[in-house]
């Protein structure tokens, strides 16, 4: 089958279209036919290269000239085969979920870490949800603890997370402030932002307003700075990093936060998503009914994967970049 893979670590140019063994699916994995997947920040601080310590934790394989290693955690597609203790599912369904090395035709993934794709949702709307979408919704609803009638802001409103962050704010009842650039104003708005803020021409720690929520998905402003504008027993939720700051900078400066604000009322909680069949299908039923809409940058092919990396990389992306593969 092909595959984006990589045999060092470094920037997008690593990255090569390969011919590799299709997966065999172990007892609990569904072995499934990819039709589209997402790209992730996490996929290219990943191939940056990671601290020991990290790659212990997350179990990640070294790449080499004899091991290369894919990349991506979102995926859509149908089931091609089932392990042996496969209950929920049958070859042909349409699923979609978290995996290991998504971007290529065939992806192993564990059988409770999918859920059946809704009829009403695309492909690629599937595949944008894992990662961005549980990461909005448990921060939101989980972390920030987020009730009817409370005021959220989510700043890197425009982003991936932030798209289905300031869209899941607005399903809870809240009032949302998104923090964009002038750029995204209208798009942010459009999915349901009640207020915007340009953060080239205004400080969001600077206004008058108070939030009983905060959802960080760039860290551009500290903590301290940020709770100014939080209520007294506000939450400050960190979900992601700035595009300069590495997996360790980015986990320290997270750590140091939390530790700070178990002095204050105003509490920092940092967390990563972790896949539930549960709100994976609640969050593919509410799109399916319209309610919310995955914001899509781009849908990329498969050979297009580096130039899709380095261009998330940059910042710059509305919503999610997509590969698309297959028919």
């Amino acid at each position: 089958m092909k595959a984006i893979v990589y045999h060092r670590y470094g920037s997008a140019e690593v990255l090569k279209l390969e011919d590799i063994p299709k997966p065999i699916p172990k007892d609990d994995h569904v072995l499934i036919r990819v039709r589209a997947a997402a790209l992730n920040p996490i996929d290219w601080r990943m191939l940056q290269g990671v601290p020991f310590i990290f790659r212990m934790m997350m179990k990640m394989k070294l790449p080499s000239d004899a091991q290369p290693v894919g990349i991506g955690r979102d995926v859509a597609g149908i089931v091609e085969a089932i392990g042996k203790d496969v209950t929920q599912f049958k070859v042909g369904d349409e699923v979609f979920g978290n995996c290991e090395a998504a971007v290529a035709e065939y992806a192993r993934a564990k059988e409770s870490a999918v859920v059946t794709k809704p009829g009403a949702v695309t492909f690629e709307q599937a595949a944008s949800i894992p990662v961005a979408g549980l990461t909005a919704l448990q921060g939101l609803r989980d972390k920030g603890k987020l009730q009817s009638g409370q005021k959220a802001l989510v700043n890197g409103a425009a982003g991936g997370v932030g798209t289905f962050a300031v869209q899941v704010a607005k399903s809870l009842g809240a009032e949302v402030t998104g923090v964009c650039s002038g750029a995204n104003v209208e798009m942010v708005r459009s999915i349901g932002a009640d207020k915007v803020i340009d953060y080239t021409k205004a400080d969001f720690t600077k206004g008058s307003e108070r939030y009983d929520v905060m959802l960080d998905c760039v860290s551009s402003k500290s903590f301290s700075m940020c709770r100014s504008v939080m209520k007294p027993e506000g939450r400050y939720v960190i979900v992601g990093g700035g595009h300069d700051a590495g997996i360790m900078t980015f986990s320290l400066y997270a750590l140091k936060t939390v530790a700070q604000s178990s002095f204050s009322k105003q509490k920092a909680v940092m967390f990563v998503a972790r896949s539930n069949q549960h709100d994976l299908a609640l969050l593919g039923d509410v799109i399916a009914t319209g309610k919310m809409t995955p914001v899509i940058d781009r849908i990329c092919k498969l050979d297009e994967t580096p130039e899709a990396l380095a261009y998330l990389e940059r910042g710059h992306a509305r919503g999610k970049v997509l590969i698309a593969i297959g028919d």
